[in-house]
């Protein structure tokens, strides 16, 4: 994929400004209620500000683009059920697709595991934390339309989110056998559901073309033709280890075997 001008709309603007013009001009012997709301008010959106911007990344908040929902931030929200499913194989992760830099450092945090990603998108307008695992080389900059810069099998596990939804078919044939080829024990698929609502602008501006919603059947007909087979037994432990979570998915998941 094409390197281009850092997105603006990925800085995000709070559109819903707070006004104390009225406050600053009002009558001196108005009742004491009022600069008591303000208080309140002000200490209200100050809390909002500090939660929303703890820890090394914000996540959902950041990943959200005119309604858009990223399936980057459901990985981060599976992690433990990957764990369920795949064992082991968490042990060295290796996640491809914008925001990568999210996924990696909520993948760093758990126990025993080791995590690299590949963010297939300029990242100019990145934070400090992300350009910092970049220059330690543990999140690459690279278009996945090319070869992958790894050894065969890698990884155990390789994760895929948001980033084949920008791929046409001609693309989609190079990119998803080399993620599989970098695989040991499995690759997992995220992709968005037909009808998600996208951002257009910001689309064209940082990806080059809109993404393309495909069900479920056709990524399976897809796999099957790249001789993909979908890993039964890790769709069945991840949906045990789901359902026991109540989680409810907002992207599709599948669960890809590596060649042999």
């Amino acid at each position: 994929m094409s390197r281009r001008q850092a997105n603006p709309m990925r800085r995000f603007v709070d559109s819903g400004s707070f006004s104390l013009a009225g406050a600053l001009h009002s009558n001196p012997r108005s009742s004491p209620i009022l600069p008591i709301g303000l208080v309140l008010v002000g200490a209200i959106l100050l809390i909002g500000y500090v939660y929303s911007g703890s820890g090394k990344f914000r996540g959902e908040a950041v990943s959200r683009i005119g309604g858009d929902y990223s399936c980057s931030v459901e990985v981060q929200r599976v992690i433990p059920f990957l764990k369920k499913a795949y064992g082991d194989s968490m042990h060295k992760v290796l996640h491809v697709g914008p925001d990568t830099c999210s996924v990696v450092y909520k993948l760093l945090k758990e126990e025993e595991t080791e995590a690299w990603g590949v963010e297939p998108y300029d990242i100019e307008d990145a934070e400090a934390t992300c350009k910092s695992l970049v220059h330690k080389g543990i999140v690459r900059v690279a278009d996945i339309k090319f070869p992958l810069p790894y050894r065969p099998k890698s990884f155990s596990l390789v994760i895929v989110s948001d980033a084949l939804d920008y791929l046409s078919p001609r693309y989609l044939n190079k990119t998803l056998p080399e993620l599989t080829r970098v695989a040991s024990d499995g690759l997992v698929v995220f992709t968005g559901y037909p009808g998600n609502q996208r951002a257009k602008v910001a689309e064209l501006s940082k990806f080059g073309r809109p993404a393309k919603m495909r069900g479920s059947s056709w990524w399976v007909r897809f796999f099957l033709q790249n001789s993909l087979e979908e890993n039964e037994g890790a769709i069945k432990k991840f949906e045990q280890a789901a359902s026991k979570g109540s989680y409810h998915p907002a992207c599709q998941v599948f669960h890809l075997k590596p060649y042999q």
